[in-house]
């Protein structure tokens, strides 16, 4: 699991469910691309720039039209809607989470 910086978020219309389309820079580990359902709690311009943990080392999963290449976490509330798992301060892309 490692820190990254979400750079571009996109609409994902062909997902089941509602979803955001993620590019994270997790700095010298590169940019990875993900999927998540989280679009209860986040706007596009609330996850732009936003630091999240996620999940680096599983293999790549087509979603619909899309390739993730990583998981990002996140807690279910009580609707399950996903509500992100971030660092209480910044820290520095690629960190490891320990």
């Amino acid at each position: 699991m490692r820190v990254g910086t979400v750079i571009e978020v996109e609409e994902f219309p062909q997902a089941r469910r509602p979803a955001y389309k993620m590019v994270i820079d997790f700095g010298e580990l590169g940019v990875k691309r993900s999927s998540a359902q989280v679009t209860v709690h986040y706007s596009r311009a609330d996850l732009l720039n936003r630091q999240v943990i996620a999940v680096v080392n599983f293999p790549p999963k087509q979603i619909a039209t899309f390739i993730s290449e990583c998981l990002v976490l996140g807690v279910y509330d009580d609707n399950k809607d996903v509500i992100l798992l971030q660092p209480g301060k910044p820290v520095t892309n690629g960190m490891k989470i320990g």
